[in-house]
């Protein structure tokens, strides 16, 4: 049982509120078009409801048998016959075309400023900008390790809990932004309820949505598609700033690029493909062959595997590269040196003592 304090929690700006019972507060101008029919949508099914209800139940009531009413002895009436047609066609017609008009307009995902690549995987986005201001910046962006650190222990804490991303998605406020979503390995769903936004990743389709948000702040979403075990940890976090605030991101992200950028003739000594391994464990495989390496379930343990043991590199070099049994996902989205010392850190930790060293250049070779 969660301590009370668990619970002290308040409405996150952007995100969810605390006992919410409407849309959340729209930051886009076809999310507030989405909430305005939501409304007209209720009123016009609330008037439906009492009128039908309320004439059913006066007619009951009014011409009761006690009473000594009795029924109308009649086989047509044309107007009567008219006159329900006529009236729910018009009410679909209204409700219709201002819907249309949304969807339409949902849909229209040309003269985008920005263009960015979002991909699903389990479990976590990648994103990509493809055009506009930011061109070949590319993360991933994962559950902060602190927020499943206090969800395996049954301590949830914070407004923005199951939230808090590693690397939040960057855009300028006021500028159309494309959002292109594909998967990895099943179907994810990208979802940011503030942007009236909601689009399916499908691996190896493109699908595409747009927005364009009107205020600064930090927006959030989820994985809106059940996508396995960890569909609860893959937040979406989309940190709206200005255009001078934005340039400035953008300058520091190809600056930041550029110093990690790793030398691919570089021959890395094992104690410093095991350090960078052990940082790209934790991030990006713990989650499923756990901190143990013991796996559990239909997730294969890395401790003792054969795979890794393997006196060839290249048996488990494809397996990270390829994925395996629809279970393990393809990880190409690493660098040759992520790979490289992901796999060294496997081979050389726990009761694995391989003393193998994985170099960048036999992982680039792999992938040709």
């Amino acid at each position: 049982m969660a301590s009370p304090a668990a619970w002290a929690v308040n409405d996150l700006p952007g995100g969810p509120a605390v006992r919410q019972m409407d849309m959340q507060p729209p930051a886009t101008k076809i999310a507030l078009e989405q909430q305005d029919l939501h409304y007209m949508m209720l009123w016009i099914c609330t008037a439906i409801f009492l009128g039908v209800f309320g004439v059913m139940f006066y007619s009951v009531f009014k011409h009761r048998k006690s009473k000594g009413a009795k029924s109308a002895d009649f086989h047509e009436s044309t107007a009567v016959e008219i006159t329900w047609t006529v009236i729910p066609f018009l009410i679909v017609i209204g409700m219709a075309l201002p819907a249309t008009k949304a969807v339409v307009a949902q849909k229209d995902t040309t003269n985008a400023d920005l263009t960015i690549k979002a991909t699903g995987y389990q479990w976590k986005w990648g994103y990509d900008y493809l055009k506009g201001e930011g061109e070949g910046i590319g993360f991933l962006s994962t559950l902060d390790a602190s927020q499943r650190a206090l969800s395996d222990a049954g301590t949830p804490q914070g407004d923005n809990y199951l939230l808090k991303v590693d690397h939040a998605l960057v855009v300028p406020v006021n500028k159309k932004v494309r959002i292109i979503t594909t998967a990895n390995d099943v179907i994810h769903s990208f979802g940011v309820p503030a942007f009236g936004i909601k689009q399916d990743a499908i691996p190896g389709f493109v699908r595409d949505t747009w927005f364009r948000a009107e205020k600064v702040g930090d927006f959030y979403g989820q994985c809106v598609e059940l996508c396995g075990k960890e569909h609860a940890y893959m937040p979406i976090h989309v940190k709206v700033v200005s255009e001078q605030d934005y340039s400035k991101w953008v300058q520091a992200q190809l600056k930041e690029m550029q110093a990690k950028a790793d030398d691919p003739n570089k021959v890395w000594t094992e104690a410093e493909l095991i350090a960078r391994g052990e940082k790209v464990y934790t991030a990006n495989c713990a989650a499923c062959h756990l901190p143990t390496g013991k796996g559990g379930g239909a997730i294969k343990p890395l401790d003792g595997s054969l795979k890794v043991l393997d006196a060839d590199k290249t048996v488990e070099i494809k397996v990270v590269l390829n994925g395996q049994n629809n279970i393990m996902p393809s990880w190409k989205q690493l660098s040759d040196t992520e790979i490289a010392a992901v796999i060294t850190y496997t081979k050389n930790h726990w009761s694995n003592k391989t003393g193998q060293v994985v170099q960048p250049a036999e992982v680039r070779t792999a992938r040709q």
